[in-house]
């Protein structure tokens, strides 16, 4: 699949360069992943433990906690309102590595879709008051 990467327009107002760098790099992240399969998703490069399974179901947890949860207040999404992240501070990272492929894919993709609907006409000045931060590893 061809991942459309558009640099951002340098001459655009404040939103249309914040949303533009955003997805610039959302797409750059799509590319790097792309035709993985669920062996290359899981391989650990070190000395780094990180995956790219691992990322993109990290950063899909971002999408949600910096647009829904911080942004809006909004509750966690279904996908990690059950986690126990006292016991694993990086379940995100580390359960992807039994998520299939499609289902990491599909997580991410939501989460975009997701956060875009929820930026969509906030004011930039608009101030973040929630901000519930969980135990991080």
């Amino acid at each position: 699949m061809s991942i459309d990467r558009t640099d951002p327009a340098y001459d655009a107002d404040e939103r249309t360069q914040l949303l533009g760098y955003l997805d610039y790099h959302r797409a750059t992240l799509l590319r790097k992943v792309d035709g993985l399969d669920a062996e290359q998703l899981t391989a650990k490069h070190p000395p780094s433990t990180m995956t790219l399974g691992g990322l993109l179901k990290h950063l899909a947890l971002v999408e949600d906690n910096w647009f829904s949860v911080f942004l809006h207040g909004n509750e966690y999404d279904a996908a990690w309102a059950d986690v126990d992240w006292d016991s694993d501070p990086d379940w995100d990272r580390h359960s992807a590595a039994d998520d299939e492929p499609a289902t990491l894919h599909a997580l991410y993709a939501y989460a975009v879709e997701r956060s875009r609907k929820l930026v969509d006409g906030v004011p930039l000045d608009r101030r973040v008051t929630t901000i519930r931060l969980r135990k991080m590893g």
